[in-house]
């Protein structure tokens, strides 16, 4: 959660996320942050750390933006209905679940009570269906393996 404040903030993003706005906002943020606008070595760097924090924000934003999740939609209900769990880590508010198909969701503000009902469960999956996948906020972190 401190991740998508911090991320709101830089971008002026209050409520939800709107793609075609926070389109214009990173574009504008680019621009006055882009290293070459600097001569001093200094502001340069300063500016490097910048550019790549607005980068950042920005991929992480559209990943749980609306429109993202609406295009996205069935392939996700596809995953936490069809896969298991195979993998999961928590950090602090942060669960990441990995499935058998290969993608990895992250939740946010997950704490640490439900995460520990979440691996007592008798079944996982059903309890993470039931408690977490669509109630939190989410989105998919990594993209399933290519099958070769």
């Amino acid at each position: 959660m401190k991740r998508i404040k911090q991320y709101k903030k830089l971008f002026n993003v209050e409520g939800a996320i709107d793609l075609k706005e926070l389109k214009k906002t990173y574009r504008s943020l680019v621009k006055e942050w882009h290293p070459d606008k600097f001569q001093d070595e200094e502001k340069k760097a300063k500016a490097e750390i910048k550019s790549t924090e607005i980068i950042d924000g920005y991929h992480f934003l559209v990943s749980i933006a609306p429109e993202t999740k609406a295009a996205n939609s069935d392939a996700y209900k596809t995953t936490i209905t069809e896969f298991q769990i195979a993998d999961w880590r928590h950090k602090s508010m942060l669960l990441e679940v990995t499935f058998t198909d290969g993608n990895t969701y992250e939740y946010f503000g997950v704490n640490k009570i439900l995460f520990g009902k979440f691996i007592n469960a008798k079944s996982i999956n059903n309890f993470g269906k039931r408690n977490i996948f669509n109630k939190f906020i989410y989105r998919k972190s990594m993209k399933a393996a290519a099958m070769t």
